[in-house]
């Protein structure tokens, strides 16, 4: 697979009518974690750790940050996160596919400096099982 751009890793999010791109972010994170089930007992093989296949809580992140760029995306985040509403977003990852599913949005944070323009920051986490499709 060849290098891709930054840019062409999207976020989007559920709108009613599909999905729009979360729009103004400069940087996007997708992370993928599993809780492991420790088993290591008196008798482990050379007292190394082992773990139970197949258990364990899964999730993912998706973190971002950006400048504000489209009235209509940015109304729709703030409102998902003071509602405390679970929405269907998707994570396109370019040459790699679709990762689809609900997520709560965790944390919205604005900066701004006096010679700046305003940023936001936003997290989400996983609120239930994610499809992912192949590109």
């Amino acid at each position: 697979m060849a290098a891709q751009k930054g840019k062409d890793l999207l976020v989007k999010i559920a709108d009613g009518a599909g999905f729009v791109t979360v729009a103004g972010l400069r940087s996007r994170q997708l992370r993928f974690n599993a809780e492991t089930v420790d088993v290591t007992h008196a008798e482990s093989a050379g007292r190394w750790r082992e773990l139970l296949g197949g258990t364990g809580v899964k999730r993912a992140a998706v973190s971002g940050s950006g400048i504000f760029r489209d009235e209509a995306s940015d109304a729709l985040m703030r409102q998902v996160f003071f509602d405390g509403a679970v929405r269907d977003f998707q994570v396109v990852v370019p040459d790699f596919g679709t990762v689809e599913g609900a997520f709560q949005i965790t944390a919205l944070e604005f900066a701004g400096n006096h010679n700046g323009e305003v940023t936001y920051d936003l997290a989400l986490e996983s609120a239930g099982p994610l499809a992912f499709t192949a590109a």
